[in-house]
This record gives C-alpha cells, structure tokens and sequence, in this order.
C-alpha cells in the first residue's frame, strides 16, 4: 500500500531539509515511489525581519515522498 511523507522548510534551509529527508530514507528503508516538491514564493513584506536582509522573505518549499514500506 503506498503511503506518503510530507516534509516542510524553506528555502534558506536546503541543507538541514536535505539532511532531514537523506536520514529519514536511510533509517526507515522505505522503497520510494514517487518523490516531488514545490517551491512557494512569498509576497515582500515591507515591516520583515529577516536574515537575508531582503525585501522578499524566504520562499516555503514542500517535499512530498510517495512510498511502500519495504
């Protein structure tokens, strides 16, 4: 039976969603199906704060993984 897992960050944390996925394929053994994703912009908010120091605040990204348990 496929299932699915849904993984949620943002664009300035590729690395530690990347680290998330890897690990969660690693130490579930799950055999993938499908794997797609989606990346959100966001609209500029003139009173953000954020690191970047950027008029537009970091865009959301949606990892969807579609597998069986093995």
């Amino acid at each position: 039976m496929h299932q699915i897992k849904i993984f949620k960050s943002l664009e300035t944390d590729l690395s530690l969603l990347e680290k998330q996925v890897n690990s969660w394929l690693a130490e579930s053994k799950v055999q993938v199906v499908n794997m797609f994703g989606n990346i959100a912009p966001q609209s500029p908010s003139p009173d953000a704060a954020t690191l970047t120091k950027s008029a537009h605040p970091p865009s959301d990204i949606l990892l969807v993984v579609l597998y069986e348990q093995s």
